[in-house]
């Protein structure tokens, strides 16, 4: 075999079909398109249109939710951090974060956060700084003698009806003091 002589397959490649050449090659005239009518114009793309019958993503009906807020965790093993510790990539000495894990190539990338599961075994005393973790994962460590720091779950905005609740119970607990006042008084 030589380089003059690779070519493909017999019928891997087949040559465009020239339209519009003449009545002879069977595609001349209107090149396949039919008789005038709006798809023989140019530009057009009917996609999904059923000829005025109600088109299928119309017919079905809608489900699921995606949420804009969802907080996407990078999982990491415990397995994984012994590991990266046994190499000397990280230090089980220092407090352990997100960033740091990044570092030494535990995790690929951060996105929102760490998240420690419990799979495999830690024998190092290790303090971890992270975005979540499983219990079993917390149990795991707090055996070997570490700790995992979790961030405090942020308090949600006062809505109108938390407010108008809280209004409420300040009103009540107000209206109970004047009344446990007013009994006293009397006795």
């Amino acid at each position: 075999m030589k380089l003059n002589q690779l070519q493909d397959n017999p019928g891997a490649r087949t040559k465009k079909m020239r339209l519009g050449q003449g009545i002879g090659s069977g595609k001349g005239k209107t090149a396949g398109r039919g008789h005038k009518g709006q798809k023989a114009r140019s530009g057009v793309a009917v996609h999904g249109f059923e000829g005025g019958q109600m088109p299928i993503h119309r017919r079905l009906p809608k489900r699921g939710f995606k949420n804009p807020f969802r907080l996407r965790f990078v999982p990491v093993n415990l397995d994984r951090v012994q590991r990266a510790i046994d190499d000397g990539k990280l230090d089980a000495g220092k407090t352990v974060t997100a960033a740091e894990m990044k570092a030494a190539g535990v995790v690929g990338s951060v996105r929102d956060g760490v998240r420690l599961l419990a799979r495999g075994e830690l024998k190092a005393k290790v303090a971890f700084e992270i975005a979540g973790a499983s219990q079993a994962a917390i149990a795991a460590v707090e055996k070997a003698g570490g700790s995992v720091t979790l961030p405090k779950p942020k308090e949600k905005p006062p809505t109108r009806g938390r407010k108008l609740k809280r209004l409420q119970a300040e009103a009540d607990a107000k209206v109970r003091g004047t009344r446990k006042k007013a009994a006293e008084a009397e006795a």
